[in-house]
Formats: structure tokens, C-alpha cells, sequence
């Protein structure tokens, strides 16, 4: 190789580091802390045990997805959680519990199963939601209530869930939050954004703030694909199901 060709090669890698930095730097998600917003609470993890079939032969696995806890206005206890339908996707022996664990305003986790009620059915509706076997109590866990309309495209929205990336979503350990992000485009269906979100956030929260700042939960998370654009789910198109089981 010429000394010509060794410096081209070197300045790539180079450059190559710098934009790697670059984007490390421009990753707009926060870390949750005790600081942080109370309402993030509400998102807690899904571990949902699914199976694999190739070959005629079945293998076991762990899915790792988000989910949100709800409640209505007239409740003081929460059991319902709200999640994306593909996070149950593979989901089919009944025998393994899946289980939602949450931290409370104290710091200790609360672990809890939950059972599927109703889900949209495929990616076209990629919303679920499931019931605890016993509630989390408002001292606990404050749950987030649903938006009552669709979200306000003017407004930003903020983007919660437990991404799976090895930056500081720590593979799945943190809690992390886009704060600020913008609705691009929004149809009853599916709603798009200039949020970070990775792997592992799907089924998590988007939150819009009341005129009142009440945090109000929008939409569940479906897919981000960690360069600054992740799809949601909007709550106005399965609100009628979410209202069914908040009763």
C-alpha cells in the first residue's frame, strides 16, 4: 500500500470515529432518575416467555418489551397495563406467566403477572392490554390516564420505555426518555415521530401534557429504530377497548 493510500485509509477510519461520537452525542433521551418526572413510573418492563418453531422443532425464549400502567380518573388502584401486540406476538403457552415490574416512589420494585384481555390483532393494530392478578396502589405507583382525544400535533410529546441499546439504555436497564419530540404524522392507525427509541421500548409510553400539565397517556410505542424516528400507536384508535376493561 502507498503512503498515499495508508493516509486515505487512516482519515476513513477517522472520520469514521468522529460520526460514530457524533451520534453518540446526539442521542436526545434522558436517563430516569429521582428527579425525573413522577408520572415515568408508570412504565415499567414485560418479560413475556415466547416459543419458536423451525424445523418442527420449538425453542423457548424471553421477550423483552415495555408496557405503561393505566388507570380511569374514578380509580385509586391501577391493574391494567398497555403494551404493543407484537411483544405477545409468539406468546402461546399459557403455563408461563407473564410478568410487569415497575419501581415505586420508594425505589423497590413491584413485580406483578398479567393476563392478556384484548390486543388489535397484527402490526396494522399493534396495541394490547392485560390485566394484573392484583392491583398497584396509587401510593406505589401513580397510573397515567388516557388522553381523551387524539394528540395534539402542535404539542410535543415525550417517549418512555427501557431500550435495549448498549449506550444509556444500559441493554435494557434504564429507563430512558425522549422529552421533547415532535408528531410528524398521526392517522388513527399509526403516528410517527422524531423520538429515540431502540429495541426493547416497544410497548412503552408516548405522553402528552394537559393544558393543566397532567400527563396523559397518547399512544404505545411500536417500533423506533434508534436514529430519531420511532412509531406509535395513538389510544384514539382502540380507546373504546382500553375505556371497556377501565370500568
Amino acid at each position: 500500500m502507498t503512503r498515499h493510500r495508508k493516509y486515505l485509509a487512516t482519515l476513513i477510519v477517522l472520520c469514521g470515529l468522529l460520526l460514530h461520537s457524533a451520534a453518540g452525542l446526539a442521542d436526545s433521551r434522558q436517563v430516569f432518575s429521582a428527579t425525573s418526572s413522577p408520572w415515568l413510573r408508570a412504565v415499567g418492563k414485560l418479560q413475556v416467555p415466547g416459543q419458536r418453531y423451525r424445523n418442527g422443532h420449538s425453542s423457548h425464549y424471553l421477550e423483552d418489551c415495555s408496557a405503561t400502567l393505566v388507570s380511569s380518573a374514578t380509580q385509586r388502584d391501577a391493574n391494567t397495563i398497555i403494551t404493543a401486540w407484537h411483544c405477545l406476538e409468539l406468546y402461546s403457552d399459557l403455563s408461563k406467566p407473564i410478568f410487569f415490574t415497575a419501581v415505586t416512589v420508594t425505589g423497590e420494585s413491584v413485580k406483578r403477572e398479567a393476563l392478556r384481555l384484548a390486543d388489535g390483532g397484527g402490526m396494522h393494530a399493534d396495541w394490547a392490554i392485560l390485566r394484573l392478578r392484583s392491583n398497584i396502589s396509587s401510593e406505589q405507583i401513580i397510573a397515567l390516564n388516557i388522553h381523551p382525544h387524539i394528540a395534539d400535533p402542535d404539542r410535543p410529546v415525550t417517549m418512555a420505555g427501557y431500550s435495549r441499546d448498549s449506550g444509556i439504555g444500559d441493554s435494557g436497564q434504564a429507563l430512558t426518555f425522549d422529552p421533547a419530540c415532535v408528531i410528524h404524522h398521526q392517522q388513527r392507525s399509526l403516528g410517527d415521530t422524531n423520538c429515540l427509541a431502540h429495541k426493547g421500548a416497544s410497548g412503552g409510553a408516548v405522553i402528552q401534557l394537559s393544558n393543566s400539565a397532567e400527563p396523559l397517556m397518547c399512544g404505545v410505542i411500536s417500533q423506533g429504530n434508534g436514529e430519531g424516528r420511532s412509531t406509535f400507536v395513538p389510544v384514539s384508535g382502540f380507546r373504546n377497548a382500553i375505556n371497556l376493561y377501565l370500568k
